[in-house]
C-alpha cells in the first residue's frame, strides 16, 4: 500500500486529517492549488500539469469562431456527436480499458498508434493513467483523486490539483509508476530525468505528439468540411476535455449512495451505473468497478457498449490479438443471483 500511497503528488491540503478523515478544501484552497500546479516558473516540474489548462486554451479560438463565424445546426450536430460518443468512447477504448487495466492487447504496435490517435489528443497518457490505478485501490476513500465525496471542484480541478505523479518518489517507486505506462508506447524518461522533469513521460514526446496530431486532424477536418468543421470538431474537443472532468463525480452519486437493486451490484464503493454514458461510451461504471480487467463493461442486454464493439471488430480484424471478457462471470455471480433473489422476494 506504500507505493499507492505516495506515487501521486499530495496537495497542499493533504488528502486526510489527523484523524484520518477526508479533507473537503474549499473552493478557494483547490484554485489556489491548482494556480500553484500550473506554475511553471516556481518549477519546470509541473509542465505536465500545465498541459491539461494549455490544451483547452489553445482550442478557445476555435470556439469562439465556431460559435461567431460558422454556427449552423448541421455543424452543431457535428460537435454534439464528436464530444458526447466519439470523443467519450476513445477515452473509455484508450485511457481506460487498454492504457489502465490492460484490457486487450494489440497484434502489432501500429494499430496502438492509430488506436490512440484516433482523435484529437488532449489529456496525457501520464495524467490519467497513473491516478486512475490509485482511484481503484482507493475509491471514495481520503487518496481518491477524484473523490465525488469532497465535491465538484474537487474532480473538475483533479487533473492539476490531484493527478500528477510525485516529485519525490525513489528510484525503486518510480520504476514502479513507469511501469503503469510502458505499454502504451510513451516515452518514458530515466530516473535523472524523472528528477529533472518531475515526470514519466518525456516532455519532448508529450508535446510532440500533440502537435502532430492536432496537425493532422485540422487537415484531415479541413478536407472534410473546411475551416467551419475544424472550428466545430476542436471545439467538440475542448468541451469533452472540460466535462469529462466531472465524470466521476456524477458516476460516483456525487458523493451519496445512489446504488439501485438490479442496476449497481458493486457496493463496495459509490459507482453507479449512468444510462448516458453507458449508451455513448460504454462506460457502465458500476460494472467496471467490479472487473476493471474486462474489455466489456455492457455486461445486460440494454447496455450498449460502442467501447467493446470498436475492441472486438478490431480483435475480428486481427488488429487485437486478445482480450478478456467478464460478461460470464458477471451473469454468473451477480445477475442470476439477483434474478434469484427478485424471484423468491415475489414469490412470497
Amino acid at each position: 500500500m506504500a507505493f499507492i500511497d505516495d506515487v501521486l503528488q499530495v496537495p497542499s491540503y493533504g488528502w486526510q486529517d489527523e484523524k484520518g478523515e477526508l479533507v473537503v478544501p474549499t473552493v478557494k484552497q483547490l484554485y489556489a492549488e491548482a494556480f500553484t500546479r500550473i506554475n511553471i516558473f516556481k518549477s519546470k516540474k509541473n509542465w505536465i500539469s500545465l498541459i491539461s489548462w494549455l490544451v483547452a486554451v489553445c482550442m478557445l479560438p476555435f470556439f469562439f469562431l465556431f460559435i461567431i463565424k460558422y454556427f449552423s445546426l448541421k455543424l452543431l450536430g457535428c460537435f454534439i456527436l464528436y464530444s458526447m460518443v466519439i470523443m467519450s468512447t476513445h477515452g473509455t477504448i484508450w485511457y481506460h480499458r487498454f492504457g489502465t487495466h490492460k484490457a486487450y492487447s494489440f497484434s502489432h504496435p501500429i494499430w496502438r498508434i492509430i488506436t490512440q490517435n484516433l482523435v484529437i489528443k488532449t489529456v496525457p497518457e501520464e495524467i490519467y493513467i497513473v491516478s486512475h490505478h490509485v482511484h481503484h485501490v482507493k475509491s471514495d476513500k481520503p487518496g481518491d483523486p477524484y473523490n465525488a465525496q469532497a465535491g465538484l471542484m474537487y474532480c473538475m480541478l483533479a487533473d492539476v490539483n490531484h493527478q500528477a505523479i510525485s516529485k519525490e518518489l525513489s528510484e525503486a517507486d518510480y520504476k514502479k509508476a513507469s511501469h503503469f505506462l510502458k505499454h502504451t508506447g510513451v516515452q518514458i524518461n530515466t530516473y535523472e530525468q524523472y528528477k529533472r522533469w518531475g515526470s514519466i513521460a518525456t516532455p519532448f514526446y508529450t508535446i510532440g505528439l500533440l502537435i502532430l496530431n492536432w496537425s493532422f486532424w485540422f487537415t484531415a477536418f479541413y478536407f472534410m468540411g473546411g475551416f467551419g468543421l475544424v472550428c466545430a470538431m476542436f471545439s467538440a474537443a475542448m468541451f469533452w476535455l472540460i466535462l469529462v472532468r466531472a465524470f466521476n463525480y456524477t458516476g460516483h452519486g456525487k458523493g451519496d449512495k445512489k446504488h439501485i437493486d438490479g442496476i449497481d451490484f458493486d457496493r463496495s464503493n459509490l459507482s453507479i451505473n449512468q444510462t448516458r454514458p453507458g449508451w455513448f461510451s460504454g462506460e457502465w461504471h458500476n460494472n467496471h468497478h467490479l472487473f476493471p480487467g474486462s474489455a466489456r463493461a455492457g455486461f445486460l442486454p440494454y447496455q450498449l457498449d460502442l467501447a467493446w464493439v470498436y475492441i472486438f471488430c478490431l480483435y475480428k480484424l486481427g488488429a487485437v490479438s486478445s482480450y478478456h471478457d467478464s460478461k460470464k462471470d458477471f451473469l454468473k455471480k451477480y445477475a442470476a443471483k439477483h434474478a434469484a433473489t427478485a424471484a423468491s422476494v415475489e414469490a412470497s
